[in-house]
């Protein structure tokens, strides 16, 4: 029998009553990531299925990566990448030690799964990581259901850009609503420090009519937008893709966000059980 709402922990792992080895992370009452025991390769939430067309489509199918996710949650992408690119160098990074311990604990990583886990934050991990070291970089980075300002910075982004092998690529996973006030000069940013992006969302969230996720991805190659477009429209909840010339009206003229001026994103609405 659950406990009452009010002596449930805020960080908890549930497991679907359907599928006792489908375990969703909880974090104050937000599903944060869902874990197939039965099957590392199993993404639930649609932003993740967006990061993993980019994890699909950047490199010939199986070769292994060199992978640095920034923000460890259920370590879902990590187990993906294991899963489709078996032999990858993964290494995450996740301030939150209760939440690994956790994780290791009711949702264990295959041994087959190799991360190493760091527990420091994801702006100094980005800073202290080699140059060319990595040749996907994936920010899944929150702090009490909203994304932290100082990895949206230039100053941030250029980091990221240093850290990543040439032809590597960058993946972002944002959130916001309303007037977008957070989301456009994250893009802009992003915009400043890359030669190519692109970003993957549902219509209504891109106009504000309903807060959610936005998958941003950028490079300094050509991005395989074309099978971006594709796997995205064929998705169960379709979204669109917006790159070059109406990525660019979308943003508006917003500026870049930097040290002095990000924000962090807003907080989802209460209602709002996962996003």
């Amino acid at each position: 029998m659950n406990p009452p709402e009010s002596e449930r922990p805020a960080l908890r792992i549930d497991r679907d009553p359907d599928r006792p080895n489908l375990l969703h992370l909880v974090a104050d009452e937000v599903v944060q990531a869902t874990v197939d025991l039965d099957d590392p390769s199993y993404l639930d939430a649609e932003y993740m299925q967006r990061v993993a067309y980019l994890i699909d489509a950047m490199a010939e199918p199986k070769r292994p990566l060199r992978v640095l996710h920034l923000g460890a949650g259920g370590l879902a992408m990590a187990r993906y990448v294991a899963a489709t690119r078996p032999g990858s160098y993964q290494q995450a990074v996740e301030t939150n030690q209760e939440l690994v311990a956790l994780v290791r604990a009711e949702a264990p990583l295959p041994r087959s799964v190799k991360v190493k886990i760091r527990h420091t934050d994801a702006r100094e991990a980005v800073e202290a990581a080699p140059d060319a070291s990595y040749e996907l970089i994936v920010t899944d980075v929150y702090a009490g259901a909203r994304v932290p300002a100082h990895v949206t910075s230039t100053e941030f982004l250029q980091e990221a850009r240093r850290v990543l092998r040439a032809g590597g690529h960058y993946a972002v996973n944002l959130c916001d609503g309303g007037q977008m006030k957070f989301l456009k000069p994250a893009l802009a940013a992003m915009g400043a420090v890359w030669p190519h992006t692109a970003v993957m969302a549902e219509p209504a969230v891109l106009r504000g009519r309903r807060f959610g996720n936005v998958v941003a991805v950028a490079a300094d190659v050509e991005l395989p937008v074309a099978a971006l477009r594709r796997r995205c429209a064929g998705a169960a909840f379709p979204c669109r893709v917006l790159e070059g010339t109406e990525l660019q009206e979308y943003i508006g003229g917003a500026p870049p966000a930097t040290d002095a001026t990000a924000i962090q994103s807003p907080p989802p609405p209460r209602s709002l059980r996962s996003f």
